[in-house]
This record gives structure tokens, C-alpha cells and sequence, in this order.
């Protein structure tokens, strides 16, 4: 299983999220319930937004943009495990691996960006809600959303370059259901330095640490408006406009860092991988689920939608 000091490497073996036989078939119908709730779930808010008029408001117009990651994103990385367990290869070839490490690096950024943009409009929904329409215009939310998609690119290259550009590894065999950055470089006994050093400076303090701190920025302003409001109706209105997006955005960085707090040593891979579970499988299934069950106006969308099919269908 092992190939120490390998210098033409053509594959990778994924080990799994579990070695247990008896396990097999209970993990690959959950991560198959997680992958359906996920796909119907945000297909159900794409259609939703672009079908209903009383949902083309910025905040939706993010929502679908969050929505078409969520979607990639577990295609990205559940694929391997239905592959495992249909066909029972567990091999990856070595491109393939690095393109996966690259799209869901780029997808993780991503939705931090997304998140912070969502969080920018909530912050002018409610602290200049006379310039609201004025300031989230579809020309300044067309531009967010292609500067989140973009820069977040840019900052995955280097290290995912680097990363391609190491020749030796100790194993092929990747303690992980998917090709992920971290076990790849516990794997390798290049120098991982110059890695090391791009993934603090870029993938802590650029794509994480960056997007933390001006979410938290819009929300210490969004709680000082909302305290500064007298009635008690008009405070939960207001909050109400971005308790979905607060519940999401709480969850999220949890696991983040409940997932790079826990040691990195091998004896606490499988806990990452429980964590890395959580964040790439059941964080998208959730997204649609928080802001169908928290939001009215999605709610009346589908009611709205189902009594046109309904109708439709008599005729």
C-alpha cells in the first residue's frame, strides 16, 4: 500500500470515511439521503428565486449564487464515495486529485466571500434602508458576485501549484474520502514549508480570517441599529431580515474552527474527517433548509408555486 520516495507518482488511493465492512452500505445511504436533500434542496431555491418576482432582491440573487456552490461543492467532494462503494475502485489519478483539491479550495473560498457579501447587504438593508435600492443595485450585486468568484480563484493557485509541484510521498494511500490539501501534504516528504507559509498568510489570513472580520463588522453595526430601534416589533423585524444569514454564518465558522482546531496529528485524522463531513456535506444541505424554514417569503414563493402547478395541472 505503501511507495516511499516515489518521484513519478500516477494515482492516489482514497481510503474512505470508514474501513469497517458492516459500515459500508449505512455511510453510503446517508451521504446519498445528505447528496439528495442537498441537490433538491437548492435546485428548489434556484427555482424558486428565478421563477418567483417577489424574489429578485439582492439578498436571493446571493442566496442562488450560494446555492450553485453548495451544489458543486458536493458533487465535488461525495462523488469518490458513491464511486467507492458502486464500483469498489478507490484509485484517483494524480490530475484528477489536484483538480479537486483546486475546485474545492476555490469553492470553500468562495463561500466565505458569498457570506460576506450577504452579510455587506443585510448591513445596508438595515442601517440605510432609504438607500438600499439605490446602493444594491444589480450592477454592483453582478459585480460582488463575479469579484467573489474570481479573487477567490486567484488565491487557491499558489498553493495548489505548489502543491502539484511535489514529487515524493511517503504513501498513496489518502486518509480522506477526497482529495483535501491537508492529509496530501501530511503525505509528503517534500519540503512543505513554502506551502505551509502561503496556506497562513493566504488560506488563513485572506480567504478565513478576511471574511470573518468584515462579517463581524456589518453585524456590530446591524445589532447596534437594531438596539437603537424603540418598539420591540420593529426590532425583531429587523432582525428577522438576517436571522437566516446570522444562522449560517454561525454554523459555519463553528466548524471551521472545531476543523483546524483539532490536532493534526494521525491519530485525530479521523475526527477531521468527521469535521470536513460536516462542513462539505451537511453545511450545504443546510443552507436551503434554514432559509426555507426561517423565511416567510420563501415560504409564500413555494405556497405560490405549488398552487400554479396545481392549477396547471386541472387544465
Amino acid at each position: 500500500m505503501t511507495e516511499p520516495n516515489q518521484t513519478v507518482l500516477t494515482y492516489f488511493i482514497i481510503k474512505g470515511i470508514s474501513d469497517i465492512p458492516q459500515l459500508q452500505v449505512l455511510i453510503f445511504l446517508l451521504v446519498l439521503l445528505i447528496y439528495l436533500i442537498t441537490l433538491g434542496g437548492n435546485t428548489a431555491i434556484l427555482l424558486l428565486v428565478c421563477w418567483d418576482s417577489h424574489l429578485h432582491t439582492p439578498m436571493y440573487f446571493f442566496l442562488c449564487n450560494l446555492s450553485v456552490l453548495d451544489v458543486s461543492a458536493i458533487n465535488v467532494t461525495l462523488h469518490k464515495i458513491f464511486a467507492i462503494f458502486i464500483s469498489g475502485d478507490k484509485t484517483v489519478s494524480f490530475l484528477a486529485c489536484m483538480v479537486q483539491v483546486c475546485i474545492f479550495l476555490w469553492l470553500s473560498g468562495n463561500e466565505l466571500l458569498l457570506l460576506t457579501a450577504m452579510s455587506y447587504d443585510r448591513y445596508v438593508a438595515i442601517c440605510d434602508p432609504l438607500r438600499y435600492r439605490t446602493v444594491m443595485n444589480l450592477k454592483v450585486c453582478c459585480l460582488l458576485a463575479l469579484f467573489c468568484w474570481l479573487w477567490s480563484l486567484v488565491q487557491i493557485l499558489p498553493p495548489v501549484f505548489i502543491l502539484a509541484s511535489f514529487s515524493c510521498y511517503s504513501s498513496i494511500e489518502i486518509n480522506h474520502f477526497f482529495c483535501d490539501i491537508a492529509p496530501l501534504m501530511k503525505l509528503s516528504c517534500s519540503d512543505t514549508s513554502s506551502l505551509e507559509l502561503v496556506i497562513l498568510t493566504e488560506g488563513v489570513l485572506l480567504s478565513t480570517f478576511t471574511p470573518f472580520v468584515l462579517t463581524f463588522t456589518s453585524y456590530v453595526f446591524i445589532i447596534i441599529t437594531i438596539m437603537r430601534i424603540k418598539t420591540n416589533t420593529g426590532r425583531r423585524k429587523a432582525f428577522y431580515t438576517c436571522s437566516s444569514h446570522l444562522t449560517i454564518v454561525i454554523i459555519l465558522y463553528v466548524i471551521l474552527v472545531c476543523q483546524y482546531m483539532v490536532p493534526t496529528s494521525a491519530s485525530m485524522l479521523n475526527y477531521n474527517k468527521l469535521f470536513s463531513m460536516f462542513n462539505t456535506a451537511a453545511v450545504p444541505m443546510l443552507n436551503p433548509l434554514i432559509y426555507s424554514l426561517k423565511n416567510k417569503d420563501v415560504q409564500a414563493s413555494a405556497r405560490r408555486m405549488l398552487r400554479y402547478c396545481h392549477v396547471a395541472l386541472m387544465y
